[in-house]
């Protein structure tokens, strides 16, 4: 999520912050900084495991609304990866960061 979304997102911030997807109405540069937010800092978050059921709740919300909103109307070859990212993210809601994770080894 982070290398291949994320990051292409925040480094080409200033071309996409006028025509960014608004499906939930906030304007399109603010759905830009919450998408970047969710998909650059809580994804190196993930994977740090560091608050990674905190970290998660940003990207479960995006992509749900990538997946329902902003691709409502589209056949599901062109949401399926969406739809992935978010059982992969609700599967580590439910499962925790794991036993190498830096939760684990700092907080006990």
């Amino acid at each position: 999520m982070l290398w291949q979304h994320g990051w292409p997102k925040l480094m080409g911030f200033a071309e996409r912050m006028d025509s960014f997807a608004d499906p939930i109405g906030l304007g399109p540069t603010f759905s830009l900084i919450l998408i970047v937010f969710a998909e650059v800092l809580c994804s190196l978050l993930v994977v740090l495991g560091l608050w990674t059921r905190v970290a998660l709740v940003p990207l479960i919300i995006g992509m749900s609304v990538i997946a329902f909103l902003v691709k409502s109307g589209e056949p599901f070859a062109e949401k399926e990866l969406a739809v992935v990212y978010l059982c992969a993210f609700i599967a580590l809601l439910f499962t925790g960061s794991g036993r190498f994770s830096v939760d684990r080894i700092s907080f006990k």
